[in-house]
């Protein structure tokens, strides 16, 4: 299947087994995992419960999203402005440079198109309608990171790729030449016009089939222009590495963390959003925009919990949330008061809950993401 990607070879794998990072056969994290580091107690979850267990897994309608075509047109007073288009996917400006991160328009996250979960939430814009790219970040190649038919669309615009070690095999099965990918080993950089991009460590793991398990590698990101500087985590557990982030690559104008889709058995391969709390402290308490969540079901957790504990926790915590809607473009120095915008689907009693498609194809590891 095209969709699985490419595996790695000839120097391209050189550079992969040359990393600090290469275990030998597969890469490895800073730390090892640590199963069920949040709750010894909780035993790990039967498939059966992942596909069939949990409440309120998904909304019972669309949330309400705002179209940013207009807004676009109009130049940050700031200079730095995000964009939350779901999940992981962020339109970031930074000093006129606009970077693109985890771009995700695909209707699974999955290997097949009958299968897998499904998106619960549509992308506010669609793909064509971006305005120009100045560059992707692509964090790590599992399926609600790294979207075949996303790229498959975004290789027909001039706009490079920077992604971690490895990943650039699949960017370049699918057809996007191999001058525009950038692939970066840990605390590596590169340099698009006036903006550096870093790698930087995460606590997680790759794969996109059953044989694949950490073969490429995944990453943090931070993101500097000449006056900002921004953290996109991608997927990671909670890692005392924020600390050498932050005296390395900090400080920061913006830090955006991953809160959903964990379960407490995983380890510290998720961060969910009370470790998101933690990992934002020692990354320096920069204002937060808490991504990977309100898109997909991936976890048998409430889908609004994530928000609903930050909104309770997070200013007890000193965190300067920045919970925009979806589509809302927002200035993280503007400090707008955040308010529950995502309650307003538990306002139409009357309607059903959506589906939990979360079938998964025989390709996919577990957990999935």
């Amino acid at each position: 299947m095209k969709v699985l990607g490419s595996k790695p070879t000839g120097k391209r794998l050189e550079r992969m087994k040359a990393s600090p990072a290469w275990a030998g056969t597969a890469f490895r994290n800073v730390h090892p995992i640590l199963p069920g580091l949040r709750d010894p107690a909780v035993p790990m979850p039967k498939l059966s419960d992942f596909l069939c267990g949990g409440e309120r897994r998904v909304p019972v309608a669309p949330l309400p999203s705002v179209n940013p075509l207009d807004p676009w047109t109009r130049k940050p007073d700031s200079g730095l402005r995000a964009t939350w288009l779901g999940h992981s996917t962020v339109l970031l400006e930074l000093d006129g440079v606009r970077v693109l991160t985890d771009p995700v328009w695909g209707k699974r996250a999955s290997p097949a198109q009958f299968a897998g979960p499904k998106r619960f939430q549509p992308v506010p814009v669609a793909i064509k309608n971006l305005p120009p790219i100045d560059v992707v970040v692509v964090s790590h190649d599992h399926y609600d990171h790294l979207d075949y038919p996303t790229i498959r669309e975004l290789r027909k615009r001039d706009v490079p790729f920077v992604t971690s070690l490895g990943v650039g095999a699949h960017l370049e099965a699918w057809g996007v030449p191999a001058g525009r990918i950038t692939e970066l080993d840990w605390w590596q950089s590169h340099t698009i016009g006036n903006l550096i991009l870093t790698a930087a460590p995460s606590q997680h793991f790759s794969g996109r089939g059953l044989k694949d398990r950490n073969a490429t590698l995944w990453s943090s990101f931070v993101i500097r222009s000449p006056r900002h500087t921004v953290f996109f985590s991608g997927d990671t557990g909670l890692t005392t590495e924020y600390q050498r982030i932050l005296r390395r690559l900090g400080p920061f104008d913006l830090v955006m963390l991953e809160v959903g889709a964990y379960h407490p058995a995983w380890g510290d391969i998720h961060l969910g959003p009370e470790n998101a709390l933690k990992a934002l402290a020692l990354l320096g308490n920069a204002p937060f925009l808490p991504i990977h969540w309100g898109t997909f079901s991936l976890a048998m957790h409430a889908w609004d919990q994530p928000a609903e504990y930050l909104l309770a926790n997070g200013s007890k915590a000193g965190a300067q949330l920045i919970m925009p809607r979806l589509g809302e473009p927002i200035e993280p120095s503007h400090g707008k008061r955040v308010e529950p915008w995502w309650r307003v689907v538990d306002e139409t009693p009357k309607l059903r809950p959506m589906p939990v498609e979360t079938t998964l194809p025989k390709a996919m590891g577990w957990p999935i993401d």
